[in-house]
């Protein structure tokens, strides 16, 4: 399969070093929610990642606390499709979210898993650049869209 032709795609760029510092932001914050175990930690992620998810941003704590990082850093800018990020920040969110639900519900196992496996994403992008995003994304589009383009490609 053919992911870099099924990744979604934006007219946008974004700064790599800016989502590989946000994904260690994420992955340092996550680890502070398993010694605290804080729902706030994850309220805040939450929201965080929305703003991220939606192309808002500049109005992002996590994304403000990357560029100032960013100035200090070595590091020269590498421009990059930013389709990919808005979706791995909406599977951001939505990991957030489902565990504050399964706080809320009084699951905590269920939430730590969930948990769990948002910082391993968390910490492949950090420390690799490995977005799990685009390999997740034609899975879910065929799903969102029942097409067979996923089985087709083996065919040929």
């Amino acid at each position: 399969m053919k992911l870099d032709t099924l990744c979604p795609m934006s007219v946008k760029r974004v700064n790599k070093w800016i989502a590989r510092v946000n994904a260690t932001l994420t992955f340092l914050i996550l680890l502070l929610f398993f010694y605290t175990h804080n729902p706030l930690i994850m309220l805040f992620l939450a929201v965080d990642f929305s703003l991220r998810g939606f192309d808002r941003s500049e109005y992002s704590p996590l994304a403000w606390i990357a560029r100032k990082v960013l100035v200090v850093l070595p590091l020269k800018p590498k421009l990059i499709n930013a389709g990919p990020k808005f979706f791995a920040a909406r599977i951001g969110w939505f990991f957030s979210v489902l565990v504050l639900l399964f706080i809320v519900l009084k699951m905590p196992l269920t939430a730590t898993v969930i948990a769990a496996i948002f910082t391993f994403f968390a910490f492949l992008e950090a420390v690799f650049g490995f977005c799990m995003a685009c390999y997740v994304y034609p899975y879910f589009y065929k799903l969102a869209y029942h097409l067979d383009f996923i089985d087709e490609e083996k065919e040929s």
